[in-house]
């Protein structure tokens, strides 16, 4: 059993592409050497800033034997009456190159079965490793030369070895071989791997931390020693670690210091330019006040530090003087003062500038609050929706895009307006990226809402809907921060579709194209919302199960979005339980009868139940409904379902004591409209129909 490695040499690679590169790497390491039928025991991936690698472990010399069988005709065309074998036996066993006697028969058909002796790893592994480097996906791939050759970077250097073996590999005439390339500046060059084995040493010899997770490591613990040891505690945030670990190979941290007079800035002007622009780790005091330090991680040991660490703060005190510079400019005239500039930054396309977009999130604020009986004062809820965009036109914002929201908040606060309005403005911004924060305030979910629907339904009314992969504008994004906040602070009785509605009638659509746009848009949502009950654990059938049931309501499309939620968590609980599969093996008996047959009259005549297991039944049913008002007035979709269980023996005995098909039209149709009142309860919560049992 031998080690292979496969290192790809490269120029820098952006740090953010690099922890996909590693997963599809092994991801695509395994599977190739699973077809070609290599053992093997394990694959390792390293990666810094120049090089992609894999090692697996336990490669065997030989292949895995194998057997290869292929049906042929059935015997009797296959064989004469005499036991000869046809011309079509003749036939099959030449085109699969075997004796016609070797040729097995059972089943009724003939079989040819090739015994396959494994071939020498080696020779499967040079096409193998092209294979790889041609297939392996980056979010932007770039040509150099004249080469019609596609990577991610220039690729430099390749290392393919089998042990001690090298495996030729051609790539852009770059030739494999045994050389890897240590540190840019502290290694000789070139350094030659004797053996596969030899490859995380000999790295760590020449000052390249090649395992990831180590480099993480270290950076991780320098950093916070340092901060301690600085007086502080760094701020260190999972992205930034991440993207730290792959911009440098032998990682050294170092502390910066800066002039106190940048602290009097709104804290997050500060951070911003430091952690966003210069990857530097923030540092704080006790009470989470910021210092004016920072701590950095060169790319290199720890000769010179006090010279690397001056340049880092002559860059930083570049920065943070032009924040003081946009600062003290924006706060010359007030946040109030600055809206009247938003007419001159255009929205979207044919849809007007963003002074028109904040006159429409005061309108959407308002249908908001209404729905949901929001309990703040229209006053405050439309200063902060006229508010919300006028940061986009400061200095500071246009120089750093990142503090949209976060300056608009400080300058409300410094303007004098009110904190919940201040908090708004910030808030309305959030969630901005999967895993993001989602806004806690009332009046901050409500203008989060109006911001996202707006844009939502502007982008879907230019025909500019997501499609495949496609989604330029964020949709999916926006969307899936609307379905958090809604869940979150449990917006239930809020039907998204009205919202959208509105805002496209805001967007002055073409009142005939509404309806279908509302309809693509709650498609869109109904997307999004199966997608995330499935991540969460949801099974299938229950998220289908209340989909169906939750987003129609006769012809009319609905989308109460927290109330989905709510039902698709209860429902998963309730399909579990003993009780469950009785009364779902009941229901669906009820909705497969009741569905196929239509009801002349949905009252049902108690004068012609005659049957005492239709009298019974009957009695069940209007027990059923006039508890049901209650709890479901209050979402109490839990003790709703354990009523509803009660219908389950009723149902059955109804089943077992009439017909339901009778003949007399009356009383078929009377026993139909009891069924239908029985399927409408029992698929409340979630089309039960749709339950896999």
């Amino acid at each position: 059993m031998e080690k292979l490695l496969f290192e790809i040499g490269t120029e820098e690679i952006p740090a953010n592409f690099m922890h996909a590169a590693l997963e599809n790497l092994q991801l695509l390491a395994e599977s190739k050497m699973k077809e070609l039928r290599i053992p093997f025991t394990q694959v390792t991936v390293y990666g810094t800033p120049r090089r992609l690698a894999f090692v697996a472990d336990g490669v065997a010399a030989t292949q895995a034997d194998s057997t290869v069988e292929s049906k042929g005709p059935a015997i009797k065309i296959a064989f004469g009456a005499d036991g000869a074998p046809s011309k079509a036996a003749q036939g099959f066993a030449r085109g699969q190159g075997v004796a016609v006697e070797d040729l097995e028969q059972r089943d009724g058909y003939i079989y040819a079965v090739k015994h396959l002796a494994g071939q020498p790893v080696s020779g499967l592994l040079p096409a193998m490793l092209t294979d790889i480097i041609h297939a392996l996906p980056f979010p932007k791939n770039m040509r150099w030369a004249d080469y019609d050759f596609r990577f991610v970077r220039p690729i430099r250097w390749l290392v393919a070895l089998l042990g001690s073996e090298v495996i030729p590999v051609e790539i852009t005439d770059v030739h494999s071989g045994n050389k890897t390339r240590g540190h840019r500046f502290l290694s000789t060059g070139e350094v030659e791997l004797k053996n596969a084995a030899d490859y995380v040493q000999t790295l760590a010899d020449n000052y390249v931390v090649v395992e990831q997770d180590k480099r993480k490591a270290m950076i991780l613990q320098q950093v916070t020693e340092l901060a301690r040891s600085e007086g502080g505690v760094a701020e260190v945030i999972p992205d930034l670690l991440e993207e730290v670990t792959y911009l440098v190979e032998y990682p050294t941290a170092l502390c910066g210091h800066f002039e106190e007079k940048y602290l009097s800035l709104p804290k997050e002007a500060v951070i911003t330019p430091m952690r966003e622009h210069q990857r530097y780790f923030p540092v704080m005091d006790a009470d989470g006040k910021l210092l004016a330090k920072f701590i950095t991680v060169r790319n290199g040991g720890k000769e010179h530090l006090a010279t690397v660490a001056h340049g880092n703060e002559r860059v930083l005190r570049a920065r943070l003087s032009d924040a003081e510079f946009f600062f003290d400019e924006d706060r010359k005239t007030s946040l109030a003062d600055k809206r009247e500039k938003l007419k001159k930054v255009s929205f979207q396309e044919g849809l007007g500038n963003v002074f028109d977009k904040t006159n429409r999130l005061v309108n959407l604020a308002l249908t908001l609050k209404k729905e949901v009986a929001l309990n703040v004062e229209d006053e405050e809820l439309i200063r902060a929706a006229q508010l919300s965009k006028a940061d986009l036109v400061t200095g500071m914002v246009t120089e750093f895009t990142e503090l949209q929201g976060v300056m608009g908040r400080e300058y409300a606060l410094l303007d004098g307006e009110r904190e919940d309005v201040a908090l708004a403005i910030y808030e309305h911004y959030l969630p901005r990226f999967a895993g993001d924060v989602l806004p806690h305030s009332a009046m901050g979910c409500i203008l989060s809402l109006a911001d996202k629907v707006d844009n939502i339904a502007a982008t879907f009314s230019r025909g500019m809907a997501p499609t495949g992969s496609q989604d330029p504008f964020g949709m999916r994004r926006q969307a899936l921060g609307c379905i958090n906040i809604l869940v979150n602070a449990g917006y239930t009785g809020l039907y998204f579709n009205q919202i959208f509605e509105a805002a496209l009638q805001l967007l002055a659509v073409d009142e005939k194209k509404i309806a279908g746009l509302v309809a693509q848009i709650v498609e869109f949502f109904k997307q999004r919302i199966k997608n995330m009950l499935t991540d969460q654990g949801i099974r299938y059938d229950v998220v289908d199960a209340v989909l169906s049931s939750s987003t129609t309501a006769g012809e009319e499309l609905q989308l109460d979005v927290a109330d989905i939620f709510a039902k698709a968590q209860v429902l998963a609980e309730y399909v579990v339980t003993a009780e469950a599969q009785e009364s779902i093996q009941a229901f669906t008996r009820v909705d497969n009868i009741s569905k196929k047959a239509e009801v002349l009259s949905p009252v049902i005549n108690a004068t012609l139940l005659k049957e005492q297991v239709e009298q019974d039944l009957y009695k069940a049913v209007t027990t059923v409904d006039k508890q049901a008002i209650a709890l479901l007035k209050d979402s109490r979709y839990q003790e709703y379902m354990d009523l509803l269980n009660t219908l389950a023996a009723p149902v059955n005995a109804f089943f077992d004591g009439v017909m339901v098909m009778d003949k007399d039209e009356n009383i078929k149709d009377n026993r139909l409209a009891l069924l239908a009142q029985v399927r409408e309860l029992a698929n409340t919560v979630g089309d039960l129909s749709k339950i896999v049992m």
